[in-house]
């Protein structure tokens, strides 16, 4: 079985949920995936290691850092960072806070990017893809360039991928959504 097979096995076990929800859009679903419950396990960040920076050597992009907005991308990103250092070809990871420190030196940005970054901007899930628009915009400003966005779960169908396309912004997606609940349904 291959890592992202076991990748999508762990998200159906562990973060889909089937029923009635809102969500952070305001939309209605019958289906919600709480990522981060596979995220932040031992083994989801072996997996997403792997199957995200294998993604990211695949799109043909070269980032020199990959992060996002807290706290969704982090666990993402910090495994993707690590998995990238295996490989001998290390891209840093970053945090994007959703303000700014109000103390110490009032940092936005976290994790030392330098304003010569080039950026992946990441997302465990992602809908519209909106929110991941905050952390680009705090990239841009800091100086660092936006190479391309990288989402665990895609939702949309499409809409995030349109969103970034407009910016010029290539989206990889792991998954998407309809994907992760055909599975979680077969799975019963």
């Amino acid at each position: 079985m291959t890592a992202r097979e076991q990748l999508r096995n762990l998200l159906v076990e562990r973060s889909v949920r089937l029923g009635d929800f809102t969500l952070a859009s305001g939309a209605k679903s019958d289906y919600y995936i709480d990522a981060r419950r596979t995220t932040m396990t031992a083994e989801g960040q072996r997996l997403l290691g792997i199957v995200g920076y294998e993604a990211i050597v695949a799109s043909g992009l070269a980032p020199t850092h990959v992060g996002g907005l807290t706290l969704g991308a982090d666990p993402v990103s910090y495994a993707i960072a690590h998995r990238s250092s295996i490989e001998g070809h290390p891209i840093d990871g970053f945090t994007v806070r959703k303000k700014a420190k109000d103390h110490g030196t009032g940092q936005l940005i976290e994790g030392g990017v330098p304003e010569a970054a080039e950026a992946i901007m990441v997302e465990d899930t992602m809908t519209t893809g909106r929110s991941t628009l905050q952390a680009v915009e705090a990239m841009q400003a800091h100086g660092a360039s936006v190479i391309g966005v990288l989402t665990v779960i895609d939702r949309s169908g499409g809409s995030a991928e349109a969103l970034y396309r407009e910016m010029g912004l290539p989206l990889i997606s792991l998954f998407d959504g309809p994907e992760l609940v055909e599975a979680a349904r077969a799975n019963g």
